[in-house]
């Protein structure tokens, strides 16, 4: 059996037409499938209004206590509801979650070691933090799971933890049952090489050239972080990775890059 790990972020959710249309590709996907999405644009544009500024680190968000109130507020809310209500009027049964919900995803608060920057209220994952029990049944159930990048650490706190790392992890999880996909799908047809020409595309990045493309800085900021958690997913087990348009869902031929090792 053949499922599809798609995480959708940037400005697919940030534009109404864009979201509906990557939802739409997303319904038309034959096989199961899990959706898992970010949304920091608006996190920051509402930190912006209450008078909190966010800071980021190598495209990873820094997450204070108020900061992590607010993404809470705007991921497993409000972001989280309007994907599942637009899914629903798709006809697609489809149920928002945290990782507290069910228990789908426990994380661990990062440690901060010496000379390292303090990230903050956020979660990260191991090889045990995905419940794919609870997975497997809301799949067995024609549930598909629409699960925003917020975890629990199994003690009452709530984390914040990258939509990435999550759809990665998930697909990882799956692997034993699904031949999996992951699927990373923004506003652009792939990895660009001219950040100012939405046309120049890597058609495939291998491992080594990610280093390269890393050091010279042609990838950065959240890039970076996607491209990561793209080759752990490969490395572990996950049969495909791709990254671009969500138009690729439904065409293979259409653009897109794909990532090998």
């Amino acid at each position: 059996m053949k499922i599809h790990i798609v995480k959708i972020g940037g400005n697919l959710i940030n534009n109404h037409d864009s979201l509906y249309s990557a939802l739409y590709a997303f319904l038309k996907i034959p096989d199961k499938k899990v959706l898992v999405h970010g949304g920091g644009s608006l996190a920051n544009n509402i930190c912006n209004k209450m008078g909190v500024h966010p800071t980021f680190v190598q495209g990873r968000r820094v997450t204070n206590k108020e900061i992590l109130d607010i993404v809470v507020m705007t991921y497993a809310g409000l972001v989280n509801k309007k994907i599942v209500s637009k899914l629903q009027y798709y006809g697609c049964n489809a149920l928002g979650l945290c990782g507290a919900d069910l228990n789908c995803i426990k994380s661990n608060l990062r440690v901060k070691r010496t000379n390292e920057v303090d990230y903050g209220y956020v979660g990260d994952l191991n090889s045990q933090s995905v419940n794919s029990s609870v997975m497997i049944f809301m799949l067995r159930h024609d549930i598909v799971p629409v699960v925003c990048p917020i975890t629990h650490n199994g003690i009452g706190n709530l984390l914040n933890t990258n939509a990435d790392t999550i759809a990665s992890s998930i697909a990882i999880s799956l692997k034993k049952l699904y031949e999996t996909e992951l699927h990373f799908c923004f506003d652009k047809k792939g990895v660009l090489s001219n950040l100012q020409d939405s046309e120049s595309f890597f058609p495939k990045i291998d491992l080594r050239l990610f280093q390269s493309l890393k050091r010279n800085k042609t990838v950065i900021n959240g890039m970076i972080p996607k491209l990561e958690n793209a080759f752990f997913a490969l490395k572990n087990g996950v049969s495909k990775v791709y990254i671009g348009h969500p138009d690729y869902l439904n065409d293979d031929i259409k653009n897109k890059t794909i990532l090998c090792l």
